[in-house]
């Protein structure tokens, strides 16, 4: 039997990611007992493990575009090629596909073991977020590894080789810097996740937040743009041009599509008979526009009374609210809500049908891209995101009614 180079060089790779999983948890400080090693051992071997078993599988974003792009980037130099309007992604994902473009290897493999480095950073920051609500060792633990289990997340990165994780990792460990005082690398990661996918809008309304409590100051907010020019400044020195650079987002508006819906339990996916598509959606992106505005509103005359919690809440009210109510949504665009309701479930547990409910919402749509079929129409995933917004909903009102935050209570 003949093994393949590209093979050994996954193995390689898995190894090394599941070391800086074992890493990152030893730093967090959950690994007590040799108990906790050798189960962290066990699943980190079986979640890569598991994965690898997958990438050989190739979807249609893969054939029809990701390999495309690759190729473009090795048939032009590869980094060379950033001077070239590519792909509908934003400028730090292509610099990895420019790298990809110059190694020895299949590039389907690399793209996959990228998507999987990231979902370990994602368990990772989802546990630490979790650390500001529980100091239960195997309960962060299991939220590490729910994590790198779960559905949307395995069928993400290992089938799908998309790369949600890499915007919601960093966004997660930006909303954990803002509430453990790290104003300045919150901002940084915030520009990190917003340069790596568009969607991360879903939720940058939480900073508005982190304003009225005081988390941040109005001097933070420039280290955003500072950081997203950081960013896509070596595609400029490489020839692209500063203004279309900058402004990318703006010119792949139309890309998303101009159906209502994409597979997505959007409130599309309840009204579907819609004749004045147009119209509707313009309706929408007010309607959502609004939506966030009075959630802004009601944050702020609350503002005094903003605990982490509260803040937790608030984030996944963002994370479902705005795509559920915005048109051309698509399937993985609740990936957001997938992980902060997890979040939420490890973090106040009486919480944990939220998470059940946005993941059956969310695999509803990844069926139906991956399996080219409707397991169940995509307005019962709708309803389910209905039911998760109410108990994120209760979730924030509750928390408000419990006082002030510790740090701002008045001593007796």
């Amino acid at each position: 039997m003949t093994v393949s180079k590209d093979f050994i060089c996954v193995i390689i790779v898995l190894i090394l990611e599941g070391l800086l999983g074992l890493g990152l948890l030893y730093r967090s400080g959950v690994l007590k007992s040799r108990l906790s090693w050798f189960v962290s051992v066990l699943l980190l071997a079986l979640a890569l493990g598991l994965r690898a078993l997958l990438f050989d599988y190739e979807t249609l974003d893969y054939l029809n575009f990701l390999s495309r792009w690759v190729e473009f980037f090795r048939e032009h130099g590869g980094f060379s090629a950033m001077r070239y309007p590519i792909g509908n992604y934003n400028i730090p994902y292509l610099y990895f596909l420019a790298l990809f473009s110059l190694l020895p290897m299949d590039d389907l493999y690399l793209i996959k073991l990228l998507s999987t480095l990231s979902d370990v950073l994602l368990a990772w920051s989802v546990l630490l977020l979790c650390s500001r609500f529980t100091k239960s060792r195997p309960r962060l633990l299991a939220a590490f590894f729910t994590t790198l289990f779960l559905p949307t997340v395995f069928l993400n990165s290992a089938v799908w080789g998309q790369c949600d994780s890499l915007y919601v990792a960093p966004l997660l460990l930006g909303i954990w810097c803002a509430l453990s005082g790290r104003p300045v690398t919150s901002m940084i990661l915030a520009a990190v996740a917003f340069g790596f996918k568009l969607q991360a809008v879903f939720i940058l309304p939480v900073y508005a937040v982190f304003l009225m409590c005081g988390k941040l100051n109005w001097k933070h907010l420039f280290v955003f743009p500072a950081s997203y020019l950081v960013l896509v400044l070596p595609a400029v020195c490489l020839g692209r041009p500063p203004w279309e650079t900058v402004t990318l987002y703006f010119g792949q508006t139309g890309s998303i599509g101009s159906g209502l819906n994409y597979n997505s339990p959007s409130v599309f996916s309840v009204f579907t008979q819609i004749k004045n598509q147009k119209a509707a959606a313009a309706v929408a992106i007010i309607l959502a526009f609004f939506y966030m505005l009075n959630l802004l509103a009601v944050a702020f005359a609350n503002r005094k009374k903003l605990n982490d919690r509260a803040i937790l809440a608030l984030c996944l009210l963002f994370a479902i609210g705005i795509p559920f109510l915005l048109p051309h949504m698509h399937e993985r665009y609740f990936y957001g809500a997938d992980i902060l309701s997890l979040v939420l479930a490890f973090s106040v547990p009486v919480y944990f049908p939220a998470a059940l409910l946005v993941q059956f919402a969310s695999l509803l749509g990844y069926h139906a891209y991956l399996k080219m079929r409707y397991l169940l129409l995509m307005n019962y995933g709708a309803a389910a995101l209905i039911a998760a917004f109410a108990l994120a909903l209760v979730c924030f009102v509750s928390s408000l009614r419990t006082g002030l935050p510790k740090s701002r209570k008045r001593k007796s």
